[in-house]
């Protein structure tokens, strides 16, 4: 009897110890079936634009984002994703457009953004911007036009004067609205800190007003004296008489002369018009704007260059204002004179 006992005991250890055997190795053919299977799975080919733009959120919140961008990830991708880490926000480079899906979920969570600065020039005009992006990220300056001329506000002053930091890869479309939307908050906030609100519309009157401010100014310093002769004149309605308001678009690095004058016919001619252009001339700087909104308050009616400091020098009245003139051009003659003298002593034998 003990031994039929002991027989039993074997058998049950034996069939115990079967069945684990069995249900290990079941274990190890589902991780091997499924290894294969998430083998299979990450090695499937994936295209994309070279750099992506991915917003600030939740793992679950980034996959929902990129499946309505048509990138179709799943749960097991999500899991692929927290075990790499956690992907990175903003543009990113993924530096080539096809990849494996693997190659993908990790370039989420390692790549960074390749970043090139450009700086649009304070009194600088979008026709010459526009080619600048062009030759600089190596874009299509007429489908940069195309766009701009479609979504811009106004013909100018939609991109704040400002040194930027963007990806290289970028489309045209996409490079365009971040600069927009980017502008656009810049002037919500600035606007919303003086006027505890932001009306678009009378908002581009003060950036009307800072773009020739930004061409007149010589400097950062004065640039409230001129905004002051600008509201001045203004409110005489005297046309403002400023060849800076004829060097928008095109014509941004352009001489005025008395020619471009007589023949101009656009509201850009503040010698023909009274009143401000219909659009802003360039791009401004928030000090243009700052001093748009704020001039000083004084009884100037004219300036004209100081050619001796590359100031102004600013006067009330029109007498006071030929004799600033008069002094300039007796400056202007005088170095004409001296520097005709070296030049010959230079070619002298």
């Amino acid at each position: 009897m003990p031994l039929n006992k002991k027989n039993i005991k074997a058998n049950i250890r034996a069939k115990i110890k079967s069945s684990i055997e069995a249900i290990f190795f079941n274990i190890i053919e589902i991780i091997l079936v499924a290894s294969i299977v998430v083998l299979f799975y990450v090695t499937i080919p994936l295209s994309s634009t070279k750099v992506l733009f991915i917003p600030k959120g939740s793992t679950n919140s980034i996959i929902t984002y990129l499946n309505k961008k048509s990138y179709e990830l799943n749960t097991v991708d999500k899991i692929i994703i927290k075990l790499l880490g956690y992907p990175q926000s903003g543009w990113i480079d993924l530096k080539t457009n096809y990849m494996t899906k693997a190659d993908f979920l990790h370039k989420l969570t390692t790549s960074k953004a390749a970043l090139k600065t450009i700086t649009l020039i304070p009194g600088e005009t979008s026709y010459f911007f526009l080619k600048q992006l062009s030759q600089k990220f190596n874009l299509s300056y007429e489908k940069l036009a195309t766009i701009y001329q479609q979504h811009a506000f106004r013909v100018d002053g939609n991109i704040l004067a400002e040194t930027y930091k963007l990806p290289y890869g970028m489309r045209e479309d996409h490079l365009l609205f971040y600069l927009f939307s980017y502008t656009n908050k810049k002037y919500e906030s600035f606007s919303k800190k003086i006027f505890g609100e932001y009306n678009r519309k009378n908002w581009y009157k003060y950036i009307v007003i800072a773009s020739i401010i930004q061409k007149e100014a010589a400097s950062i310093k004065e640039m409230p004296t001129v905004s002051s002769v600008i509201y001045n004149r203004l409110k005489k309605r005297m046309p403002l008489q400023m060849d800076g308001t004829l060097n928008y678009g095109k014509y941004s690095h352009i001489k005025v002369t008395s020619k471009m004058i007589k023949e101009n016919n656009t509201s850009y001619n503040t010698y023909k018009n009274t009143g401000l252009p219909s659009n802003p001339v360039s791009a401004v700087s928030l000090d243009a704007i700052k001093a748009a909104i704020f001039p000083a308050q004084t009884k100037f009616l004219y300036f004209v260059k100081d050619e001796k400091t590359g100031l102004h020098r600013f006067s009330k009245d029109y007498k006071t204002h030929v004799n600033n003139i008069n002094d300039y051009r007796k400056v202007k003659r005088a170095k004409r004179r001296a520097l005709k003298k070296t030049t010959t002593k230079k070619t002298s034998p």
